[in-house]
C-alpha cells in the first residue's frame, strides 16, 4: 500500500450537527459533576430530535446538576438561538432520564479496577505536526473554520450544522495533495438563487474561498474538486432534519478511519471508564513513540477486564517503521507507563472538568493545555529505555 498511489478520505462534523450536539451536552454534564465532585461517576447519553432533547444514563454524585439549564446553555453556545435554524434553545423540550450507577459495577471500580471490559486503540504517525493523519486534521480544521466565520459574522448566512470531508492523494506512503473536498453547510434562504432550490454561484465560491482557502492552502491545485451543498441547498438542518445521539461519530472523534477503533464512545463518560481514559493513554503512548522517532507510525491496542486494574493485553505495531523491534518497544512501554485505570487518571490528570472541549473537532491532535494525552513528555525516557 505504501509504495503505490492511493486516495484516502476522512470526514468531520461541526458543533451544530445533531450527533455532536449530543456529545457536547453529555460532556457538559460530566464537567458539571466533576466541578463539585471529582470522584463522581458519569455515563451520560443524550438523544435529540425535532424540538426535543432527552438526557439519560447513570450518574452517581453528591452534587446537584441543573440538567435543563445546562442543556440550554450548551445549545445557546453552539448557536441554536433562533427558530430560523429549526431548533431553538429557548423553546425546545428537555427530558431528564438519569439514574444511579449500578452498585455491581461500582464495587469493582472502587477497588481500582476498570469500569468495563473492552479494547482501546491508540495511533500516531508523522504526517503532520500534530502526529496525526492529514485527512482527519484537515476535515476538523474545515468545520472549525465554519464555526469561526459564522460566529464572527464573516458569513452571516451560515447555520450551526455543517460537515466536511477531505480526500488526500498519497504517493509512496506520503500525502501529496488534496484531491477533493466536500463542504456541507446549513444556511438561511438569503443565498438561494431565483429557483429557490440552489445556492448562488457567488455564495458557493465565497464558501470555498473563505472556509476552504485558509485551511487547504498549499495542498490544493487546479485539479482539486470542491463539492458544496451538492443537493442544492441546506436550509433545513440540525435536529429539525435528523436525530442525534451521543457516541455516533466515533471515527470522527479518533483517526478518521486510518486505523481500527476500539468500539467504545467517549463523550459523557467519566475517566473510570477505560473506553475513554485508556484510549487517551494509548494515544499518549503512540504519540510519544513517534515523537521520539522510534517509529514513523505506531498502533497500540490495550484490553481490560471489568474490575481488574492491569490490562489483560498490550499490543504494539510500528508497521515495519520501528527503530527497534516492536517487542523491545513494548517492554519499554510496560516499564515507563502505568496502565492501570487509577494510574492513567493520575498521570493524565483526568479528574478535572475539561471534557466539553473534546466533544467536537476530535479528541486527538489538539494543542490545548487540557489535552494532557497530547503531551510528548516521555520522549527521552523512551529513547533511553529502548536504545
Amino acid at each position: 500500500m505504501t509504495n503505490r498511489k492511493y486516495f484516502f478520505a476522512s470526514e468531520s462534523v461541526g458543533e451544530g450537527h445533531p450527533d455532536k450536539v449530543c456529545d457536547q451536552i453529555s460532556d457538559a454534564v460530566l464537567d458539571e459533576v466533576l466541578k463539585n465532585d471529582e470522584k463522581g461517576r458519569v455515563a451520560c447519553e443524550t438523544y435529540v430530535t425535532m424540538g426535543l432533547i432527552i438526557v439519560g444514563g447513570e450518574i452517581t454524585t453528591r452534587s446537584h446538576i441543573d440538567i435543563h439549564g445546562l442543556t440550554r446553555r450548551v445549545l445557546e453556545n453552539i448557536g441554536y438561538t433562533h427558530p430560523k435554524y429549526g431548533f431553538d434553545f429557548h423553546t425546545c423540550a428537555i427530558l431528564n432520564a438519569i439514574n444511579r450507577q449500578s452498585p455491581d459495577i461500582s464495587q469493582g471500580v472502587d477497588a481500582g479496577g476498570a469500569g468495563d471490559q473492552g479494547i482501546m486503540i491508540g495511533y500516531a504517525n508523522d504526517e503532520t505536526d500534530e502526529l496525526m493523519p492529514l485527512p482527519i486534521m484537515l476535515a476538523h480544521k474545515l468545520v472549525r473554520r465554519f464555526a469561526q466565520v459564522r460566529k464572527e459574522g464573516i458569513l452571516p448566512y451560515l447555520g450551526p450544522d455543517c460537515k466536511s470531508q477531505v480526500t488526500v492523494e498519497y504517493e509512496g506512503g506520503l500525502p501529496k495533495r488534496v484531491d477533493n473536498v466536500v463542504l456541507a453547510c446549513q444556511h438561511t434562504e438569503d443565498i438561494l438563487d431565483k429557483s429557490g432550490n440552489k445556492i448562488t454561484k457567488k455564495a458557493r465560491q465565497e464558501i470555498i474561498d473563505v472556509v476552504g482557502g485558509p485551511v487547504l492552502k498549499g495542498l490544493v491545485d487546479a485539479k482539486t474538486t470542491y463539492f458544496v451543498n451538492e443537493t442544492g441547498k441546506f436550509v433545513i438542518g440540525g435536529p429539525q432534519s435528523d436525530t442525534g445521539m451521543t457516541g455516533r461519530k466515533i471515527v470522527v472523534d479518533t483517526y478518521g478511519g486510518v486505523t481500527s477503533h476500539g468500539g467504545g464512545a467517549f463523550s459523557g463518560k467519566d475517566p473510570t471508564k477505560v473506553d475513554r481514559s485508556a484510549t487517551y493513554m494509548a494515544r499518549y503512548i503512540a504519540k510519544n513513540i513517534v515523537a521520539a522517532r522510534l517509529a514513523k507510525r505506531c498502533f497500540i491496542q490495550l484490553a481490560y477486564c471489568i474490575g481488574k486494574a492491569e490490562p489483560v493485553s498490550l499490543f504494539i505495531d510500528t508497521f515495519g517503521t520501528g527503530q527497534a523491534s516492536d517487542e523491545k518497544i513494548e517492554l519499554a512501554v510496560r516499564k515507563i507507563f502505568d496502565l492501570t485505570p487509577q494510574g492513567i487518571i493520575r498521570h493524565l490528570d483526568l479528574r478535572k472538568p475539561k471534557y466539553l472541549a473534546t466533544a467536537c473537532y476530535g479528541h486527538f491532535g489538539r494543542s490545548e493545555e487540557s489535552f494532557t494525552w497530547e503531551k510528548t513528555d516521555k520522549v527521552e525516557a523512551l529513547k533511553k529505555e529502548v536504545k
